[in-house]
């Protein structure tokens, strides 16, 4: 009893002060998840209870890289507007693209980048807040003019022709039937592209048949920023104690290496004086012609280094899904092939203006694009001040406002057959093969955004997807050649996919002369 009385008393302080702190803990943690369920102004939203109440199932969900179809499964069970998080809550009708991001009436306030998400994107036009965001698309707007389109067509397509001369190589001559990654080959030749368009030099990826240390770098930081994204969001003082010690392995150092090569390369190409039809002329043209601020080299640079991601690997991610899903389903495969060849006396016919003839090439990349999104993940945005209403649902200001894009395209109330691969969907017809399409909600589709904030590159990437493709399937048959590659659309997201391999078999085509 002695003891017990003294421990009481506080003479032994090294027991009661752990006990009083983790039974205050406790109690915090309590209180908190009771405010969460009973008195938080999202309270009435549907959705599992446990992720409203804590963080931990959204930051388990997001850290397992399945949290697209985790959101995917909740929508389906809870419906179109569900809580994730205690402060976060996810929209998937079609109808949320624009009351999250379109334009605003007259004196409405923007719903703003969520500024953890975007913290390391705050110099560069993704996110910008929306003064600068305004005056970095006016100036990046002149590389992506159809102008600016026209003279960089000499400059892309010679490193398309590239990647068929190594995919020729590969077929001896187009002799023989071959094995390889298209996954690589794609990636290869649009961060080749990109890596011209944005520092006025390629990566050497086609060349070496492998990729560039700074390449390798980019995809592998993906899983990194999901770690540092977290840590940001609820842990931020946990992220600052590994930085503090253990600097050299912060997901944010390579980041950092990363921004400091654009920068090099963006001084090395404004030095060279060259005039050509690439990023870097059009910034430092744009820069000129702009009434307010013009762009500093730090802001050339960090718009440089978003153009080289968003540019490549996106794009790459789209043929690579395309690939997979005409591999798999020879009948559209088949279908796109007597377009395209029958479209073109020969391959050199294949160019920006003539690929708009084909028609269903463009529904067979929207219907790859709807199956496997190349950004399958949210761009999160904050409910402005004064909060909104929102697919009838009052939202308080600062809420998480989240669209998960692989979710919405798979969700059986926005597509017919959700999980089948059918471009005809996308085709003025109401049904195929006795499959009758509901189309009210198809609208859902919206792989480069909307609103002011929409992707700036959208008609560069459709182009180069159409060109790429269709010199593709001019020259080759297809078909999956291992089980590993059927694992394809199986592949874990970080904010961007990490895709599994590609391996097709190649059969080249022998055209006879028309």
């Amino acid at each position: 009893m002695a003891i017990l009385d003294r421990i009481s008393l506080g003479t032994y302080p090294f027991i009661a002060w752990p006990t009083w702190l983790a039974g205050a803990t406790i109690m915090i943690l309590l209180s908190t998840v009771l405010y969460n369920l009973l008195l938080h102004p999202l309270r009435s939203l549907p959705g599992p209870k446990l992720w409203a109440a804590t963080p931990i199932p959204f930051t388990r969900a997001w850290l397992s890289g399945r949290m697209s179809s985790n959101i995917h499964r909740l929508h389906e069970k809870y419906g179109d507007v569900i809580r994730v998080a205690p402060n976060r809550v996810s929209f998937a009708h079609p109808d949320a693209y624009n009351a999250i991001r379109g334009h605003r009436k007259a004196g409405q306030p923007e719903h703003g980048k969520d500024p953890v998400f975007y913290k390391m994107s705050m110099h560069n036009i993704l996110g910008a807040n929306r003064e600068d965001h305004s005056r970095f698309r006016k100036i990046l707007s002149h590389g992506f003019s159809a102008k600016a389109m026209q003279d960089q067509q000499p400059l892309i397509t010679q490193y398309i022709d590239l990647l068929m001369d190594r995919l020729q190589e590969l077929t001896k001559g187009g002799r023989e039937e071959a094995v390889t990654d298209m996954g690589a080959w794609f990636n290869f030749t649009t961060f080749d592209i990109i890596g011209d368009l944005s520092f006025g030099a390629p990566f050497g990826c086609l060349e070496s048949s492998s990729y560039h240390p700074w390449v390798t770098a980019i995809l592998k930081g993906v899983k990194e920023f999901a770690m540092l994204l977290v840590m940001n969001w609820f842990f931020p003082s946990f992220s600052r104690v590994v930085k503090v010690l253990a600097p050299w392995n912060h997901p944010a150092k390579h980041t950092n290496e990363q921004a400091e090569f654009a920068r090099v390369q963006v001084v090395k190409r404004l030095n060279s004086g060259v005039e050509r039809p690439d990023f870097v002329q059009a910034l430092t043209n744009g820069s000129k012609a702009n009434n307010g601020r013009p762009l500093t080299i730090e802001e050339m640079a960090m718009n440089a280094r978003l153009l080289i991601l968003a540019g490549s690997e996106t794009t790459a991610t789209a043929l690579s899904a395309t690939t997979y899903y005409l591999a798999t389903y020879p009948r559209v495969q088949t279908r796109l092939a007597e377009e395209v060849r029958g479209q073109f006396k020969s391959e050199d016919e294949i160019n920006f203006f003539s690929v708009n003839r084909l028609t269903y090439m463009l529904a067979v990349l929207d219907e790859a694009m709807r199956l496997f999104p190349p950004v399958p993940a949210n761009l999160p945005r904050k409910a402005a001040k004064g909060g909104d209403v929102i697919l009838g649902w009052q939202i308080p200001e600062n809420t998480g406002l989240e669209i998960w894009p692989w979710a919405v395209n798979h969700l059986s109330r926005n597509f017919t057959e959700p999980d089948k691969f059918i471009p005809e969907r996308w085709l003025g017809g109401d049904s195929f093969e006795g499959i009758v399409f509901d189309k009210s909600r198809h609208s859902a589709l919206q792989p480069f955004s909307v609103g002011p904030r929409n992707c700036i590159g959208k008609n560069l990437a459709y182009v180069e997807m159409r060109v790429i493709l269709a010199r593709f399937i001019w020259n080759f048959d297809l078909a999956l050649a291992d089980e590993k590659s059927q694992m394809f659309p199986k592949a874990k997201s970080f904010g961007l996919w990490v895709k599994k391999p590609l391996n097709i078999r190649l059969f080249p085509v022998r055209h006879v002369s028309k």
